[in-house]
């Protein structure tokens, strides 16, 4: 069963002024640095949610994600920041936190320079295409090489169904196709969709599902209500076995999918 280390956050670096969250790098009480995506940003704890969720599903197929830990915050951290916006981003998001470890040295990955295997590059458009991530695109690729390698990162933007008002209530909501998948930066790489589609859909069980689910914690939930947190949590996991459960819609051909980010907003 997977677990989460938390840590405390003992000091604020710097901020990592990419995207309109306002990540920053912090350390901890274990001496090691962490990028800590905060509660009181832009969408709050769904974000969160969504961090933790996709990026241990993405674990749990074998993608390298950076380790993913609970980030203990003490709003007198505040105090000593001159800068009003983190000033204020610090104090809000008192309490847990998310944060991944740090990659000393790592660079963004550059498609143009460097290219993932097939096989890779398959099994990271169905993991994105599984939990519908818009953000893996040629203009943000969320991906870093780090000692040769690529490693996933910043997937606060994946299960966008659950900022919809009343998502949990409503059926098929997993049965939607993602016509976003034909803008992703590896799409033309993933020569094996089709091959893969079997042996990861088959990994992404009840149980396993239910594991990562249980990770979230029940504050982040909640709502206020510890009945609103139970069902919350089941609604996740029935619109995550709905996208895992064959046919699935993401797999099919992108050209079947319909219009492409740019093309449904007129670019």
């Amino acid at each position: 069963m997977p677990s989460i280390r938390t840590v405390r956050v003992t000091r604020y670096v710097t901020p990592l002024r990419e995207g309109g969250s306002l990540p920053a790098l912090v350390e901890a009480d274990d001496d090691g640095l962490y990028v800590v995506k905060f509660r009181g940003a832009g969408h709050g704890v769904k974000a969160l949610i969504a961090e933790l969720v996709a990026g241990e599903i993405a674990r749990l197929l074998g993608l390298p994600v950076p380790e993913i830990v609970f980030a203990e915050l003490d709003q007198d951290l505040a105090r000593t920041e001159p800068d009003p916006e983190i000033h204020a981003l610090i104090h809000d998001s008192a309490g847990l936190n998310l944060a991944l470890d740090f990659l000393p040295g790592a660079v963004t990955y550059d498609p143009a320079t460097a290219a993932p295997s097939v096989d890779l590059a398959s099994r990271i458009v169905w993991f994105d295409g599984f939990v519908m991530n818009v953000d893996r695109t040629a203009r943000n690729v969320n991906m870093l090489v780090w000692h040769r390698r690529l490693w996933l990162i910043d997937h606060g933007s994946t299960m966008y169904f659950h900022h919809a008002p009343d998502w949990e209530a409503e059926p098929g909501r997993g049965r939607r196709a993602f016509p976003a998948i034909r803008d992703h930066v590896l799409l033309r790489r993933a020569g094996t969709l089709t091959h893969v589609d079997a042996e990861l859909s088959a990994m992404l069980t009840e149980p396993a599902l239910t594991a990562v689910l249980d990770l979230v914690p029940s504050e982040w939930l909640a709502n206020g209500s510890a009945g609103q947190g139970l069902a919350a949590r089941a609604a996740y996991l029935r619109v995550l076995l709905e996208r895992a459960t064959a046919p699935r819609p993401f797999v099919e051909d992108p050209a079947q999918l319909g219009p492409s980010i740019d093309e449904a907003h007129g670019g």
